[in-house]
């Protein structure tokens, strides 16, 4: 009697849930790999200029010329994805790395000297806790004008107090422990323990965290720019392409916004797995 090969999916089902979730995470970092070197080599890699208007092919179905199909002015809209992947990337990576180096500075400070420090530092958190960032981000847009610059900034003062705060918590909680204690009756002085020995100790945590905030920030500067406040055409940006397709919804053209919008919710996706996966795996293994 012959025994019935399993299909795939009964396959994936009888794998241990271990090495399922490893494959989720392992899918997620392909998926980031590929959108990140893509966007590095936009030059390379998109087939068309992606602000080359062609009068003669708006709206036109994917084809073999035009994968994805072009835009409302003709633009091919593969080559606009591939290069918009780098205003989409990089300002969360500005925003992620300013407000992290921020927020571990003033986590830093607040944890370690604590006393009124860290009360004052703790009521500044309180009061940026109060904006959303996307409100902090829309005033400072009000107030320096359009694009990617004012909104990088605004978002990397309002996202650092949750840097800080968590930096605060962990530094405070390593300053009690045996061996900030050693390094104290051997002579050294605090600014070096603290920055050789408990900022190393509390960075993988800290940057986990950081992780799971490049996924928020990209969401909420997409959002921005399909607002209009954000990066400004012709750029090409997926959330200002988003704004763009809303006119072809109407006539059934709907390719020109899902495309850009199925790319900020794969990576946002994709990001936060990445950082769940991190936040798992070193939560809590601090050395004593």
């Amino acid at each position: 009697m012959t025994v019935p090969t399993p299909t795939l999916a009964v396959r994936v089902l009888r794998m241990p849930k271990r090495l399922r979730g490893r494959g989720i995470v392992f899918a997620s970092l392909a998926v980031l790999a590929v959108v990140t070197l893509a966007a590095i080599l936009a030059p390379w890699v998109a087939p068309y200029d992606p602000d080359a208007v062609d009068f003669t092919a708006f709206y036109a179905p994917p084809s073999p010329a035009h994968w994805l199909g072009t835009d409302s002015l003709g633009r091919d809209l593969l080559s606009r994805i591939v290069w918009g992947g780098r205003t989409a990337l990089l300002g969360p990576l500005l925003v992620v790395t300013f407000s992290t180096a921020l927020g571990i500075l003033l986590g830093l400070v607040a944890g370690w000297r604590g006393g009124w420090i860290d009360a004052v530092l703790g009521r500044v958190f309180d009061v940026l806790f109060a904006f959303p960032s996307l409100l902090i981000a829309m005033m400072a847009v009000a107030l320096f004008g359009k694009g990617l610059v004012a909104p990088v900034i605004a978002m990397s003062i309002s996202y650092a107090p949750f840097v800080a705060r968590l930096t605060r918590s962990l530094v405070a909680a390593e300053r009690t422990r045996p061996y900030v204690a050693a390094y104290r009756v051997q002579g050294f002085g605090g600014a070096w323990i603290a920055l050789r020995r408990v900022l190393p100790n509390i960075a993988p945590i800290v940057g986990a965290q950081s992780t799971l905030n490049f996924g928020y920030v990209l969401a909420e500067l997409a959002g921005l720019s399909f607002l209009g406040l954000g990066v400004q055409p012709p750029t090409a940006d997926w959330g200002a392409m988003i704004n763009e397709a809303q006119g072809g919804i109407a006539a059934g053209q709907f390719l020109p916004a899902i495309a850009p919008a199925v790319m900020v919710v794969l990576v946002v996706v994709a990001v936060n797995i990445v950082g769940e996966d991190l936040s798992d795996r070193i939560g809590g293994e601090i050395p004593a």
